[in-house]
């Protein structure tokens, strides 16, 4: 090996970026570098100025905030009191994966990579920022990235001589060793905690929480299947507020685990213990030891997800077949892109799938590898839509069922609202294992400030919370802007809002996407039968005046949630606009109202793509 010693620290929220680290260790090890890959909070940050190589990989979460695990060491590299030398030593190189469809990409590793900078740090190169936009995904803009940064590092620290880079096509260890047991049965396998938990539920010690309903309320003609799912958490020791999240650990069905045993050749009632290969590599802390192969395919695999490129370049060098082998390279191969975004991404291909399309490689992968090929099942987060002080000991989420079709013979189905679909608390006790974190959005305190929120669709769950608390306090300053496509179809809660506007609760406005007929067209005076569209950014202009009286007068903060396609611009664009309008500000000088408002936490926005 050479002497230096890399070090690949990410910060993760969905599992790319510390997928991407992950290549980057094993492309570390391929050029004969020691290398080190953690979670940038398992990381003693203070050991940072002892490192003369580190490569950052960072995600961008919500409003441009740091990935959860990289949070501590987040605040500690912006202390203000940190010498502007004290990372004079180090050279380092950041990664950022972002999507440009947000208004902060890559945020955190554009700033992230100023501060290293401004401690002394020297930049190998410029900050790359991998865009899940771009056609080809983060890597159209990785791939050149990581030729540039690997002849860098190599220019500092050559191969040793006699040595040569271990070639795509061979294997490199496993991160894990699986041993067989011979005397464990599967139904006598650990499957909790053993004591009682301490402090309030967690991801390592969920709460099984009994599903009360799962209730469907889109009409039976919509396109889409939504659910009203109640839990009870009586006991529980969880407490939240309006704006707060439930995380949901999702299973995957029982005919799909029984599938990729079969492709695999795996007994499901088998029992193993996990063992670690390098003394600084963790076990799973959400594997039970021993565990048995049903339990790890059925709550831990992702077997549904989209493979990403890494699950190719794995999956090669364990394969015996020529074909394959050579398919599999291709793939992996930064020429091979354009072929596997046809072949996986675009069609939303699965990880079962794939291995189904090529079953000799399937069929010889050793068990060894099966968690360095496929990651696990990461908890959903989803608003939570009831208050405890209108419903004590109970939880609710609005959950819209993910299931389309691309040209593959079955559908795509989100593995998390699929599996709480199917659940029939009817059918016999039901258990979900679930706990609660804040969320990206808090509400006023003071009972006068009024709010005004704007929820199209799914994006409604956080302010129902929100309204039910606040109007249980007492507070009555609710507008509320609800977008849906129909009013008979998909207008959630329609009884319980026009009661809280009789008791002079709440102020709602409604926008029915389609059902405008009769619109005036633009090409004659007379009625035409066509469809004219009504979005909630144009019920916000229409109250344009008392928008601006909330806001500019009383004082009132400004909520938005929904999908982050283009309905956040839309809905800025329409506010910047108010400003001018009613408020009689400049262009600038509307940006700079807005940008206040943020600064204050008086506009904030929750999206997801």
């Amino acid at each position: 090996m050479s002497s230096a010693r890399l070090l690949v620290l990410f910060g993760s929220q969905t599992g790319t970026a510390e997928d991407m680290a992950e290549r980057l260790g094993r492309e570390a090890r391929r050029r004969r570098l020691d290398c080190r890959v953690l979670a940038l909070d398992s990381y003693p940050v203070v050991n940072l100025i002892n490192e003369s190589l580190v490569i950052f990989v960072c995600a961008t979460t919500g409003q441009g905030d740091p990935p959860d695990n990289m949070k501590n060491f987040w605040r500690f590299l912006f202390r203000k009191n940190l010498p502007p030398t004290s990372l004079c030593q180090m050279d380092f190189a950041v990664l950022g994966l972002g999507d440009s469809s947000y208004a902060k990409f890559n945020f955190v590793a554009k700033k992230l990579h100023r501060r290293l900078l401004q401690l002394g740090g020297c930049a190998l190169l410029p900050a790359c920022l991998g865009d899940d936009q771009h056609e080809l995904g983060p890597d159209a803009a990785i791939d050149p990235w990581l030729h540039d940064l690997w002849g860098k590092v190599l220019g500092l620290y050559p191969v040793s001589p006699g040595l040569s880079m271990i070639p795509p096509g061979v294997s490199l260890p496993s991160k894990f060793t699986l041993q067989f047991l011979q005397e464990v049965s599967r139904t006598e396998e650990w499957c909790g905690p053993t004591t009682d938990p301490q402090g309030p539920p967690s991801e390592l010690q969920p709460f099984l929480a009994p599903m009360v309903s799962n209730q469907r309320v889109t009409g039976p003609s919509h396109f889409q299947d939504v659910r009203l799912i109640e839990f009870d958490i009586a006991g529980s020791g969880i407490s939240f507020a309006a704006g707060d999240v439930v995380l949901i650990q999702p299973e995957n069905s029982a005919s799909h685990v029984q599938q990729f045993c079969q492709v695999l050749g795996l007994d499901p009632d088998w029992c193993f213990t996990l063992q670690p290969r390098e003394p600084d590599v963790c076990c799973p802390a959400r594997l039970p030891q021993p565990c048995s192969v049903h339990h790890l395919v059925s709550r831990y695999l992702d077997i549904t997800s989209v493979p990403r490129r890494s699950f190719f370049e794995l999956l090669a060098g364990l394969s015996p077949d020529e074909l394959e082998q050579e398919k599999l390279l291709e793939f992996s191969s930064a020429q091979g892109q354009e072929g596997l975004y046809d072949y996986c991404s675009r069609p939303r291909r699965t990880i079962l799938e794939v291995l189904c399309d090529f079953p000799h490689t399937a069929g010889a992968v050793p068990p060894d590898y099966l968690l360095d090929l496929i990651p696990p099942i990461r908890p959903r987060a989803f608003s939570i839509t009831s208050s405890l002080l209108a419903l004590p000991g109970r939880l609710q989420i609005l959950v819209a069922v993910v299931q389309y079709w691309t040209r593959l013979k079955e559908p795509r189905r989100g593995l998390c609202s699929c599996w709480l679909a199917s659940l029939d608390p009817g059918q016999g006790p039901i258990r979900v294992p679930l706990w609660v974190r804040p969320g990206g959005l808090t509400f006023p305190k003071m009972p006068d400030t009024p709010v005004v929120m704007v929820g199209p669709g799914t994006g409604v769950a956080p302010f129902r919370a929100a309204i039910q608390e606040r109007v249980a306090q007492g507070q009555t300053g609710n507008l509320l802007f609800f977008g849906c496509r129909h009013r008979d179809q998909d207008f959630y809660w329609e009884a319980e809002w026009r009661e809280l506007e009789r008791r002079g609760c709440l102020t709602l406005v409604t926008a029915f996407s389609r059902e405008q007929r009769g619109a005036r067209c633009g090409h004659c005076l007379l009625l035409c039968p066509q469809e004219q569209k009504v979005y909630v950014q144009q019920r916000l202009r229409e109250l344009g005046p008392l928008v601006w009286e909330l806001l500019d007068r009383r004082g009132a903060h400004f909520y938005l949630a929904g999908n982050a396609k283009s309905m956040p611009a839309d809905v800025t664009e329409a506010l910047t606009s108010i400003f001018q309008e009613h408020g009689g500000l400049s262009g600038r000088d509307a940006a700079s109202y807005l940008a206040r408002l943020q600064r204050t936490l008086r506009f904030q926005v929750e999206t997801w793509a």
